[in-house]
Formats: C-alpha cells, structure tokens, sequence
C-alpha cells in the first residue's frame, strides 16, 4: 500500500512541475517581439515614433500602445507667449489675440501602435485629438459650441495657424510655418494612432484620393510599406490663408488623451 501511494505522489509532483512550466511559459510569452524588432517586454517604443517626437515629448511603450506625454507648449516664436518671453514675437498685422498667455498643460495621448480602421467612423469633437511632433495639441475645424471657426475667430490665430484657448491652453487647428506648409511633411499624430501629413504626398503632388475623412493608402517617407494616413485640408480656408489640419471623423478607433 506503501508502494502505491509513493508513485501516486511522485507523479503528482512531476504534474505540478509541468503546469508550473507551462504557466512560467505563458507569462514570458508576453513579452515577446515588439515592433521595434526586439525583445525588452514590449517596451521598446516603436522608431518611427522615438526619431520623430521631439525630445520635449516622452514617449513609452508595452505591447500594443504608444504614449506621448508633454507639457503642451510650442518649441517656436508665437505672440501668445507673452511679452517678455524668449520666443515672444508681435502678433501678425491685422490679427487680434484671445486673452490671455498660454500656459504649461499636463498631456498625456495613448494611441495603438498598429491601427486599424474602425468599422463605425467616429466624429472628431472639441479639443486635442491627436499631438503634433513638438507636443502641441492639435485640433479640428471646430470652436466652441461646435460650430465650424468663422471669419471673427480667424483673426485670433498666429503664423502657426494656432491660438490659446481656456486655461491657457495653446493649440494647432491649421497648419503654419512651424509644422506643415505646403509641403509632405509629418506633423504628428491622431488618436486613432494614424498619421497626419501636410497638404502633399510623398511624391510632391496634391493627393486627389482622399476620403471624407482627409485620409488615404499610401507610402511616406516614414511608412515606406504603406499605411492609412490623413493630410491637412488643400483648401485655402474661408480666404484666410489658413489650412484645415482635420475635419470629419477618426479613420480608427480613438485612444485617449487627458489634460
């Protein structure tokens, strides 16, 4: 009787230890392959994010999001520093300002490093929905009250097609000198964790594909293979010289982003 119960046991321990390798197994698992072709438990930030984000934005990792965090402050001159400011310049002739300087935000956007789109098309609403490369939030066509920016509001913005808001809270709804002008340039971007481009394409040209959304398929410089990716409007706003950076809704599902 002796006999048997010693076998029963040893095989009870030999059970254990293979569940608990298998479980030991599993758990490393996880931390597996990243985009980013290592092997760091999926905290590798992806490169196409670390070489483009500039070093006043902190970027992080894990397996399937990408978080930027910033203070929300612009890296270029703009009137609504203030006077007295190192980057202060005058406001643009014939522009007014909103009151008040901008001030330091607490920015924080976490967006799917691979992004798929959605199979419901969600409309952009009011304030950041995605992060230009300096940190910036940026924003879509509309102002308080959700209504489109009209002629009186355009004359609030700077050469880099922003203004401060609320609380200080400085932020991009056109392209300007400081991000995109005229050109194929990446600006940031959304919370859906697609790109946003200038008005042109790769290849030098105007994109005349573009969805309802601002978007299409298609090579950059930082997504050779190919990838969904919006552009800022080609459509000179209202006669102001301002371009839209987005309307309409997100191509994927959003992430989020707190401030």
């Amino acid at each position: 009787m002796k006999k048997i119960n010693l076998i029963i046991t040893g095989m009870s321990v030999i059970a254990l230890a293979v569940t608990s390798f298998s479980c030991s197994s599993s758990d490393d698992s996880t931390n597996a392959t990243t985009d980013a072709g290592t092997t760091t438990g999926c905290t590798a930030v992806p490169a196409v994010f670390s070489s483009n984000y500039k070093t006043a934005v902190t970027l992080s990792a894990d397996c399937t999001t990408v978080t930027m965090k910033s203070n929300g402050t612009p890296d270029h001159v703009t009137p609504y520093w203030g006077v007295g400011h190192a980057l202060y310049e005058t406001q643009t002739t014939g522009q007014t300002l909103t009151p008040g300087s901008l001030s330091a935000q607490v920015f924080s956007m976490t967006i799917p490093v691979n992004p798929v789109a959605a199979t419901t098309k969600e409309a952009t609403s009011l304030g950041p929905i995605g992060m230009a490369l300096n940190g910036v939030a940026i924003y879509n066509d509309r102002e308080g009250g959700n209504v489109p920016v009209d002629s009186n509001t355009l004359t609030t913005f700077d050469r880099a097609g922003a203004h401060s808001g609320p609380g200080g809270l400085y932020h991009y709804h056109f392209n300007g000198d400081f991000t995109s002008d005229d050109d194929a340039k990446l600006i940031g971007w959304l919370r859906d964790g697609f790109p946003i481009y200038g008005r042109k394409d790769k290849d030098g040209t105007y994109p005349s594909t573009l969805d309802s959304n601002g978007g299409h398929i298609g090579a950059t410089v930082e997504y050779p293979n190919g990838i969904y990716h919006y552009h800022c409007s080609n459509v000179n706003y209202l006669n102001s010289g301002y371009y839209i950076l987005k309307a309409g809704s997100y191509h994927g599902t959003k992430g989020t982003f707190s401030s």
